[in-house]
């Protein structure tokens, strides 16, 4: 259901409940979509007829396929929005056929536009129809109807005037489910106001909002990091966690989901927190949801270092030996490039140069003609 607002102002979420209505406004990560492809033309029936000609024989074309629906991945979106707006969709019908063997014109299909890391499944029968993971791929949701013959199909040395021609066939329909499992190399996770919107906005080129407040980011936002030789990598900051967060406390479950699709996660804690306490919370959250999660590569991203001044850090680190510890500090560039070169070092191992070629600069000695990646 979604909610709506009233006289609640935008300015700035009073409470968690406040956020989820402005989150629904702003981005979506499920739709729901009922699509019907275009239905075949029909076929004609005809007779050649020329001056000369009285008795030509049939020439009735075949009618167009009707048009199909599509999905096609851009990555220039980060939410299916849109699609929530269009409950029905449905593509153009293919044109009947003509005389002199001419077919129908083909319905135009409706191809929609989704962000990469978008699943599709069959409402009815509950199977994925597919995934959209790169640029430009294409997945066909309902495929429009094929054309009737024309009676020019149906001639015979015994039937030499076939007065019948096949009508075109419907097409597809059915109820289709969209979510959105952003794609990123490396997950922020944490509590609210931890201090990963303004860690991202340094780490990388994203421009997140930022205030001092919980909850200031209630939809994902991705960045990508750029290290020195050509090398990046794509975050994503994901709306802080709460404890009970997997029962759908705070902006629960509906951003969980993100996270599945990350290749590493980057914890974020504030050294003005209890660091081991916080820390073991997200873990638990985290397992809670999905228990694969924990399998995942990590790192821990103390920050907010700034404000201890010359005072060192007196508490105790998480003991977790799966877990490298970085200290930071977004306001004056503490440990920032070595909190970088340490993701991309975790990043690395999972894919080898030998395995694939991933985001590595390219030999110029080997393919001296290749131009440098983005």
């Amino acid at each position: 259901m979604t909610l709506r607002p009233e006289t609640q102002s935008m300015s700035r979420p009073k409470s968690i409940d406040s956020t989820l209505w402005i989150h629904r406004m702003r981005f979506a990560d499920y739709a729901k979509i009922y699509v019907t492809a275009g239905r075949g033309g029909d076929g004609s029936v005809h007779f050649r007829r020329e001056k000369y000609v009285p008795k030509g024989g049939p020439d009735g074309g075949d009618g167009g396929k009707g048009g199909s629906v599509v999905l096609k991945g851009n990555p220039q979106l980060n939410t299916i929005l849109d699609l929530r707006y269009r409950k029905f969709i449905k593509a153009k019908p293919g044109k009947p056929g003509a005389g002199s063997r001419k077919s129908g014109k083909q319905g135009e299909d409706i191809v929609l536009d989704v962000p990469l890391g978008t699943l599709v499944k069959d409402t009815e029968t509950s199977q994925q129809i597919g995934e959209i993971i790169y640029e430009d791929q294409t997945i066909v949701i309902a495929e429009g109807g094929d054309g009737g013959l024309g009676n020019w199909h149906f001639r015979s040395a015994t039937h030499q005037a076939p007065q019948r021609a096949q009508e075109g066939r419907p097409g597809e329909e059915r109820v289709v489910e969209l979510e959105l499992k952003l794609l990123a190399d490396i997950g922020l996770v944490g509590f609210p106001n931890a201090g990963k919107s303004t860690l991202l906005s340094v780490v990388s080129d994203a421009k997140p909002k930022i205030a001092s407040y919980p909850f200031t980011t209630i939809e994902p936002n991705l960045g990508v990091a750029q290290l020195s030789n050509y090398r990046s990598f794509v975050m994503a900051d994901i709306p802080g966690i709460i404890e009970g967060a997997h029962e759908g406390k705070g902006l629960g479950l509906q951003f969980l989901r993100h996270i599945e699709r990350n290749q590493c996660l980057l914890f974020v804690i504030s050294s003005q927190t209890k660091i081991t306490e916080e820390y073991q919370v997200l873990l638990n959250e985290l397992s809670s949801y999905e228990p694969s999660l924990l399998t995942l590569p990590r790192v821990l991203a103390i920050t907010k270092m700034d404000l201890l001044g010359d005072v060192p850090l007196d508490q105790p680190l998480p003991k977790d030996p799966q877990c490298d510890v970085v200290l930071c500090s977004s306001v004056t560039n503490q440990g920032i490039d070595k909190l970088k070169e340490t993701l991309w070092t975790k990043l690395k191992e999972l894919n080898p140069p030998d395995t694939e070629s991933w985001r590595e600069p390219p030999d110029d000695d080997a393919h001296p003609s290749k131009d440098m990646p983005h």
